[in-house]
């Protein structure tokens, strides 16, 4: 049995735990040390089960050797180790991004971190809903913290909006397991699959609101509209290190929905089959919507980041909307390209914000910056990404999605959103980059508050960027392969519970 699969989440948990310990709780240098040192092994470890993953070989961990649908169960495969190497190398980021000084506004700073990517890591790789829940529990409860790092009212009025609502998922979310397990006998994803092949129309009704459920759940954690309202506000006023991480939270939502709907409520799911599709197509495209008006009306760096996240949602949607191999292929690649331009933007509005002072990263003229060219050359390579324009890793995952699109009613629907929202981005970008970089006024400050780390952290995710760029073939064969085995494990989930044996 390969062990190695459990690392991402006892890792995170181990230093977690280490640094609440008296030798290292008061202790922020130590904490930094350890969180940084485990961060690395993370991205080698997610490496390495990639790389097992890119040979086809599936991984079905039972824990404590109790096999499915009663043990607990991890999953690795194409999908999910795709998604640990993608936030193994976001943290990174993040922290040493939060090393810079955004640590020390907190003493449990890298504890909530670790509990956050412990909670992530989880999602991405139990087999079961149930332990999907408590995975969300674990990285919301450490967000609730995190969102209201350092202090201020803001944080925690924006925090407060986003903790109730959460709360309100929760518990539908627990409806609807005692409502799937109820009407099913089961809670693991395999198993449901199989399950629901099999379910004649006295449990179907039951068994399709649990569903529908399962999905407002996943959409509220995807901020799919009418559920992308708190979005804005909260990542907006998070701290930067935090927010940069964030940039993974709607792919949980987006991944949990690939993973529960492909395989449980798929075309092969008998009557329940394709459940919800036609909704998340029309969701969808209204997401690209409200995003693009709420991108050419932000005010400032932040605000525009958030919207192009419920953009990059919004787009992602329509790819899994589709539902064919090569759309699901062209999502994965633009989940990986926009978590990781996401999160860039969020730091380089941060440290426009360091900057400027008073009129921190408002798209209003200010002072000067003391960094104005290398802050400018990083702006205006997350903007021709974020744009999706070429050569940049936008540009593919952006072309991607819309050649997927083959019927001619959904091109004509979703072309045009999808193009719009581009040009949208293209204005947000030139106003805001003509008004915070030229038309700037005074001296800059004395002594420029961003460290050379700060610097290295918002390179690390551009180039990122440049790496999906230049290594796209590769990339796109390893989606295009995921894709595959997705639809493999849809066509014939028992082969899942097989290999758990």
């Amino acid at each position: 049995m390969n062990h190695l699969i459990i690392l991402p989440i006892v890792l995170p948990l181990f230093v977690a735990a280490i640094s609440l310990l008296p030798l290292f709780d008061r202790d922020i240098a130590r904490q930094r040390s350890l969180t940084l040192a485990a961060t690395a092994a993370l991205v080698l470890i997610s490496a390495i089960l990639l790389g097992q993953a890119a040979t086809g070989a599936v991984t079905v961990y039972a824990l404590g050797d109790w096999q499915a649908p009663f043990g607990i169960q991890l999953l690795g495969d194409r999908l999910s180790t795709l998604m640990l190497l993608t936030t193994s190398i976001l943290l990174l980021a993040a922290l040493l991004y939060g090393s810079a000084g955004e640590d020390k506004q907190g003493r449990f700073y890298y504890p909530l971190m670790m509990f956050q990517i412990m909670g992530i890591n989880g999602a991405f790789l139990t087999a079961d809903i149930f332990n999907l829940f408590v995975f969300f529990e674990i990285l919301l409860i450490a967000s609730y913290s995190l969102l209201i790092h350092g202090g201020g009212k803001h944080k925690t009025g924006a925090a407060v909006h986003y903790v109730l609502l959460n709360l309100v998922g929760s518990a539908i979310f627990l409806f609807a397991l005692g409502i799937i397990y109820g009407t099913l006998g089961t809670l693991n994803i395999p198993d449901l699959a199989i399950a629901v092949r099999n379910l004649n129309s006295d449990g179907a009704l039951l068994a399709e609101v649990g569903g529908l459920m399962l999905f407002a759940v996943f959409g509220l954690k995807a901020a799919i509209l009418p559920l992308q309202f708190w979005l804005p506000r909260t990542y907006s006023s998070a701290p930067a290190s935090v927010v940069a991480l964030f940039a993974i939270m709607t792919k949980v939502g987006i991944y949990s929905i690939m993973r529960v709907h492909d395989l449980v409520f798929g075309a092969n799911a008998g009557v329940l089959a394709n459940l919800g599709i036609d909704w998340m197509w029309g969701l969808s495209l209204l997401t690209l919507a409200i995003a693009t008006l709420g991108i050419i009306s932000s005010p400032s760096v932040k605000r525009l980041a958030s919207h192009l996240v419920i953009l990059s949602v919004g787009t992602l949607m329509v790819a899994i909307s589709v539902n064919t191999q090569a759309s699901t292929a062209a999502a994965l690649y633009y989940a990986v390209h926009s978590t990781f331009a996401a999160a860039a933007l969020f730091l380089i509005g941060d440290l426009i914000s360091l900057e400027r002072e008073r009129s921190l990263d408002r798209i209003v003229p200010g002072r000067r910056l003391a960094n104005a060219v290398p802050i400018g050359i990083l702006f205006t390579l997350s903007a021709i990404t974020l744009i999706g324009m070429p050569p940049l890793s936008g540009f593919i995952g952006k072309l991607m999605v819309m050649q997927s699109i083959t019927n001619a009613s959904e091109i004509a629907l979703a072309w045009p959103l999808l193009l719009i929202g581009s040009l949208a981005a293209l204005i947000a970008f030139s106003r805001s980059g003509s008004t915070l970089f030229w038309k700037a006024t005074g001296d800059p400050v004395d002594q420029s508050p961003i460290v050379a780390r700060q610097f290295t952290a918002v390179w690390m995710l551009v180039l990122a960027a440049l790496f999906m760029s230049v290594f796209a073939g590769p990339i796109t064969e390893y989606t295009t392969a995921t894709a595959a085995q997705l639809a493999d494990f849809e066509a014939d989930p028992s082969q899942l519970m097989r290999a758990g044996e």
